[in-house]
């Protein structure tokens, strides 16, 4: 029980210091999920955390939440995915509270506005660290299918426009095909 109730607490604390501090968007918090719970406390593994961006990115609601609600699953079951949605929706909500109390003087300060133009260089410095390593996982696959679907999504995305969410049901639909030709492939030899 003891090992049960340190791994929540560290479950919580970890979503609520990584959600308090981070500013740019459901990327950026994944990004630091990896380092937190792959790199530095091993309870995921690479593989699982790039299946977790994936479903989170293709699930609705906030990435941030979506993340925590698989991790804290993953990690403590349902108990520790209330922990981590409880610290990973925590920081928001207050920081956003206090933002709307004083609404005007946030929106006319000069230093608050400098602040915020500096942390969007850090935000696409974060985003762009996510996208490289995305990438490279997917090339580790060596699965020619899914780099070249990975080209074709950013292409489509960023020079024809496509809708994001169109894309991703249509990398799901491709994966599906793909993972039903493999099953009946398999069925084959076993055979």
């Amino acid at each position: 029980m003891k090992k049960t109730e340190n791994k929540l607490w560290i479950l919580f604390r970890t979503m609520f210091l990584l959600s308090a501090c981070t500013f740019g968007g459901g990327f950026v918090i994944v990004s630091l999920m990896k380092k937190k719970y792959v790199e530095e406390l091993k309870w995921l593994d690479e593989e699982e955390m790039l299946d977790v961006t994936a479903i989170t990115q293709s699930s609705p609601g906030p990435l941030p939440v979506n993340a925590s609600v698989i991790i804290g699953y993953r990690t403590a079951g349902v108990v520790g995915s209330l922990a981590a949605v409880g610290g990973t929706i925590l920081p928001p909500m207050v920081i956003i509270s206090v933002i709307s109390l004083f609404y005007q003087q946030f929106r006319t300060n000069p230093y608050i506005a400098t602040a915020l133009q500096v942390m969007r260089a850090g935000v696409a410095a974060v985003i762009f660290d996510v996208v490289i390593n995305l990438a490279g996982n997917v090339v580790k696959t060596k699965r020619v299918l899914y780099i070249g679907m990975m080209i074709a999504a950013f292409i489509a995305t960023y020079f024809l426009g496509v809708s994001a969410m169109l894309i991703i049901l249509s990398c799901l639909g491709i994966g599906l095909v793909d993972l039903a030709f493999t099953i009946r492939k398999k069925k084959g030899t076993a055979a």
